[in-house]
């Protein structure tokens, strides 16, 4: 593909590694963090709001500093996973903010043992406007904190803790080769969307028998995060293994277990298409490596990058000429990371680094609609972290539940452009292949809940898990998506093995199933009020992390805790799903 030049410049953050500014950064740091402890440690409780005000800004800079240096690292080190310099560099950074977060725990500990009425009279204060909602999340976890001599522990034990496994596992997996050929994780996955069934059998055989060479290590990592979790929780005395991010999440648990069943009650959607599209294709009978075997009339030849550009910004423009302008910056700057390589870490995100400069995308463009979708959905998160950068480090960041927003929309916005221009066979085959999409960002993320529900449920219950364990976990979830619509093959018993979500956030997967209902809501009222809805959805992307997701959605009469909301997501999906296969 055309998108060898499509890279990233990171001398934004700094100009390499031998950048004197990253040293002494660093040494910064270490100064201004050991200066805050000593400053202010103990004497929490004794600040006006002014005073407190200016604690925040220096707490506010030195994580912004110690930010910058994560993401240059970070960023540095996912797209070439085997070079020991880069992997060196990026501990180095993790132990330093093991170290700074050791030193700036007490402001926390000590702002979370404040008594109601000195905090509500703080809050009240105009000059802690600017971090009035961060402040009051912290106090959500106060029930949940240890002693201060605990959690500077805990600090500083992170990068060699969950931290050093998933950098294991990011090297594992970048530099994992399939097949004969040596193919890239990437390049692997992408002939699962192949016409021919032959090579889509090729490419999930070659999968697993790549990932089955390195069980034994994802197999163990898997197992020592979920105990590390375990162990927190039991520490902390958190009583879930999801309450923890439902905390994060400024969400109720309810709201999540009522999400989390409406979508399994309506595992019948999946079971009815797969049925429909094994009839149409003459498979029978279907299986997992069929799943996204286009039906015929859908596009296959591969997309060059400036015609991705094209569409994207074209579908932005339709609905508002502000979003096509603000996503055109990550197409004509140095913010993405395009082509496939060797020792870069498969899928793809947006990195919002700091406020202060932009957001990196990273993605493996390989011309698939698929990419072209995947493009849209990273340029929708780059968007929102734009808008959001004026909150300030500390409130810019949404809750996960509202994360995955605005890059749902970008792809929503990118099928009504695409699906416009097509008729007949194409537009029904175009329409498939968007159910599909829908199917793996709403039935398959909480199939996959599940799944991370049922291992951590058992690495509790039973001590460390088999692969065979985790393996059966695996099928149970998503056996009970497809029925027997769909044959499971021994090969896919081990797909859950590449998937980062589960070690580097638990609980996180659920969020991308919130985030498409909401946005088929968000999208029918856009439709019902046109311009009105264009200044409301602006507001809620530059929200940020500025307010709870209730008062973020309050403005589009959405409420999570009413199960219709939910179940009219589904209806919307079903009726899609009726008009395909009649």
């Amino acid at each position: 593909m055309d998108t060898n030049t499509v890279l990233w410049d990171l001398t934004e953050l700094y100009r390499g590694a031998d950048d004197p500014q990253f040293l002494a950064d660093q040494r910064w740091c270490r100064q201004e963090a050991t200066a805050l402890a000593n400053a202010y440690g103990g004497r929490v409780r004794e600040l006006a709001a002014g005073d407190l005000a200016a604690l925040l800004q220096r707490l506010e800079a030195l994580e912004g500093r110690l930010t910058r240096l994560a993401a240059f690292t970070f960023l540095d080190f996912i797209t070439r996973t085997g070079d020991e310099a880069a992997s060196a560099r990026q501990q180095q950074v993790e132990e330093l903010a093991g170290q700074v977060g050791a030193d700036s725990v007490f402001f926390e500990l000590e702002w979370n043992l404040l008594p109601d009425d000195q905090v509500a009279t703080l809050l009240s204060r105009a000059e802690l406007a600017p971090w009035r909602h961060h402040l009051r999340r912290l106090r959500r976890h106060a029930p949940h904190q240890l002693s201060q001599a605990e959690e500077r522990l805990w600090r500083e034990l992170a990068p060699v803790g969950r931290a050093s496994w998933l950098t294991l596992f990011e090297k594992v997996l970048g530099q994992m080769r399939f097949g004969p050929q040596g193919r890239t994780e990437e390049e692997v996955l992408s002939d699962l969307h192949h016409p021919e069934r032959e090579r889509r059998r090729t490419a999930a055989a070659e999968l697993a028998a790549g990932l089955t060479g390195q069980s034994q290590v994802l197999c163990h990592i898997c197992n020592t995060l979920a105990a590390e979790k375990m162990i927190a929780d039991r520490l902390r005395a958190y009583p879930g293994w999801l309450s923890a991010r439902n905390l994060d999440n400024e969400v109720a648990d309810s709201v999540v277990e009522t999400m989390v069943a409406a979508v399994r009650s309506r595992y019948d959607i999946v079971q009815r298409h797969y049925r429909a599209k094994g009839g149409l294709l003459g498979l029978t009978p279907l299986y997992d490596y069929d799943r996204y075997a286009p039906v015929p009339g859908l596009e296959t030849a591969p997309i060059p990058w400036g015609r991705c550009r094209e569409t994207i910004l074209a579908s932005f423009a339709g609905f508002s000429p502000r979003l096509a302008e603000l996503a055109e910056q990550f197409f004509t700057r140095p913010w993405i990371h395009a082509p496939l390589a060797a020792g870069k870490r498969g899928g793809a995100f947006a990195h919002p680094c700091v406020p202060e400069l932009h957001p990196y995308l990273m993605v493996n463009y390989a011309g698939t609609l698929d990419d072209v979708s995947t493009v849209a959905h990273e340029v929708g998160h780059g968007v929102h972290q734009l808008l959001a950068a004026r909150q300030g480090l500390f409130q810019c960041e949404p809750t996960l539940f509202l994360a995955e927003t605005a890059s749902v929309f970008a792809e929503l916005l990118l099928f009504h452009a695409q699906v416009a221009t097509l008729t007949g066979t194409a537009r029904r085959a175009f329409i498939c292949r968007k159910l599909e999409s829908i199917f793996a960002t709403v039935f398959r993320q909480v199939a996959m809940h599940r799944f991370e529900e049922l291992v951590h449920t058992a690495r509790r219950d039973r001590g460390e898990l088999s692969l065979e364990n985790i393996s059966r976990c695996w099928i149970e979830s998503q056996q009970e998506m497809f029925g027997d619509s769909l044959t499971l093959t021994p090969d896919y018993a081990i797909a859950w093995s590449y998937i980062p979500h589960f070690l580097a956030t638990p609980g996180y997967v659920h969020c991308y199933a919130f985030a498409e209902l909401l946005v088929l809501g968000l999208y029918a009222r856009h439709l019902a009020t046109g311009e009105a809805f264009v200044a409301d959805y602006f507001a809620l992307l530059a929200a940020g992390g500025s307010a709870t997701p209730d008062a973020l959605l309050a403005p589009f009469g959405i409420r999570l805790d009413d199960p219709s909301f939910w179940q009219a997501g589904l209806d919307h999906i079903d009726r899609m799903g009726e008009e395909l296969w009649g």
